[in-house]
């Protein structure tokens, strides 16, 4: 399902250059920058606060967004960078990219694990390691996905899921050629303990099995 395009509102800068952001930004501004889509490339700023709020929300760089400035239509855009400052670690200054509905974009998008109460293995003590968080997709601007699901009912330990075993949304396409492992489910440490404690046991055996033979053979 496509997420609802979110507002992101924003005013026309005026000047460029290194002056006109840092007096962006004393007046409690971020400054941006709107490119692409065949059209010249807009200077902007957005409310800082406003801005900052839609970060620590999550997912700003793979979220469609419906950009607002007064004088224009509006258009949709997907952010593809945020400077930060070094120390601060706060934004200083993003890039836009204007998009059609019908654009294909690759972003990534983030993982969600369902169902785990119907997990045997999970019931077990088995334990759930993602190795990917988020995925790359190549998809429609119009049709971004929320998440991609993992169904994990019925997963047994020692079980390994791969990008193939996933339904993807419709019309998203992975960008990497191979069947990458997303997850797996492995043995609980105390099993883990008692099977190398069982193996340590074996070694141990086969090594005095052969010490023996060669003491039989010096006879």
């Amino acid at each position: 399902m496509a997420k609802q395009i979110p507002d992101l509102v924003a005013t026309v800068r005026t000047g460029t250059g290194k002056g006109a952001a840092r007096q962006a930004r004393r007046e409690g501004l971020v400054p941006g920058i709107v490119y692409g889509g065949g059209v010249d490339p807009m200077p902007i700023n957005i409310p800082f606060n406003e801005l900052l709020k839609k970060l620590k929300s999550g997912r700003f760089l793979s979220t469609l967004w419906n950009l607002k400035v007064e004088g224009t239509d509006d258009f949709r855009v997907i952010c593809r960078n945020v400077q930060r400052d070094v120390v601060k670690d706060l934004p200083t200054h993003l890039d836009l990219m204007r998009l059609h509905r019908n654009t294909r974009i690759s972003l990534f998008i983030h993982v969600e694990f369902t169902n785990e109460e119907e997990a045997p293995g999970l019931k077990k003590g088995g334990v759930l390691t993602v190795v990917r968080p988020e995925v790359e997709l190549n998809v429609m601007a119009g049709e971004i996905p929320d998440q991609i699901v993992v169904d994990l009912t019925g997963r047994e330990v020692g079980d390994v899921i791969h990008i193939s075993d996933v339904d993807l949304p419709k019309g998203a396409k992975v960008t990497v050629d191979r069947d990458f492992v997303i997850a797996n489910i492995s043995a609980p440490s105390s099993l883990r303990s008692a099977d190398e404690d069982e193996e340590e046991e074996i070694e141990e055996v086969a090594a005095d099995e052969v010490e023996a033979t060669e003491m039989k053979s010096e006879e």
